[in-house]
């Protein structure tokens, strides 16, 4: 098993975090899933001459980003989304890629469940067909009942995988699963077999480490169904605006880089763009919780 972490959690340039990154003892890095934002062949040098490897991506389900959406125009528009995202993951020369099925922020369904499971497994379909002839895995993750209504538990995304088909897994999170499942190690069991990638985050959100969950007794269910892939940090620092902050160096109050996009994505998600050294210290306490657990 590896560690690997992702990079959407900070405006930055994906220099700036490779370096980081490498020098706190990561081995593989999950590329954000915006395609049009990386020369893929600048960032496979930098990560070559750091000692590091692409693992995947993970779908940024932004504005119309929709693979249940009512149009299919839209729809259309999303499966190519995706198709350039395996893509972007196969020229890194990664292993896969998560994908979130429905726009992140969007609670309010378009259409009855029936029709919108079937737009689901047709779009997942042709996402699939053309990641199997890129040699890319593909990995439904399910995100909490906040962030979308479809798909968020892990036996809503391993019938969804099921029906797309026999090589579609799905990719658990920590932290959405801490909300979600009755029994967060009964979930990893139920996976085995379908477990293509493992995102990690404590029960706050903060780094690993930094709540309550059982690192130890994850990692063991994790070595039980024979997980030995990547472990992917996705902490989301939700950040303290009152007198009783902790962390007054959190917050960077001038942003670089950071696009609209990226701006909502990380307010929807009860944060916004933080300090170098306050991502640092998140960064360093996932490596330090984690990697005396891996093996």
């Amino acid at each position: 098993m590896q560690l690997s972490i992702h990079n959407w959690m900070r405006a930055e340039p994906v220099a700036t975090t490779i370096r980081r990154i490498a020098s706190l003892g990561y081995q593989k890095l999950e590329i954000a899933g915006e395609p049009e934002a990386y020369n893929t062949k600048e960032v496979r040098k930098l990560l070559k001459e750091n000692g590091l490897q692409c693992w995947g991506s993970v779908t940024l389900m932004l504005e119309d980003r929709n693979l249940l959406a009512k149009e299919e125009a839209q729809r259309e528009k999303s499966i190519q989304y995706v198709k350039d995202v395996v893509r972007m993951v196969k020229e890194l020369e990664g292993h896969m890629v998560s994908v979130v099925p429905g726009t992140v922020g969007k609670i309010v369904p378009d259409a009855r469940p029936e029709e919108e499971w079937d737009w689901a497994v047709a779009c997942m379909k042709e996402i699939y067909d053309y990641a199997e002839s890129s040699g890319i895995l593909l990995g439904i993750e399910p995100i909490n009942r906040f962030e979308t209504y479809f798909v968020n538990r892990g036996d809503q995304a391993l019938a969804l995988a099921k029906a797309v088909g026999p090589r579609c897994g799905v990719c658990l999170d920590t932290f959405h699963m801490n909300i979600e499942e009755d029994n967060t190690y009964e979930a990893i069991r139920r996976a085995k077999g379908r477990l293509v990638g493992f995102h990690v985050a404590d029960n706050n959100r903060m780094a690993p480490g930094m709540g309550t969950l059982n690192w130890p007794k994850i990692l063991e269910t994790l070595h039980e169904v024979g997980y030995d892939q990547a472990l992917s940090v996705e902490f989301c620092a939700p950040l303290d605006r009152t007198p009783a902050n902790v962390y007054p160096n959190a917050i960077d109050e001038n942003p670089e880089g950071l696009s609209p996009e990226q701006k909502k994505f990380l307010e929807d998600h009860g944060s916004t763009s933080v300090t170098d050294e306050f991502y640092t210290m998140l960064t360093r306490k996932s490596a330090e919780t984690l990697l005396p657990l891996i093996r």
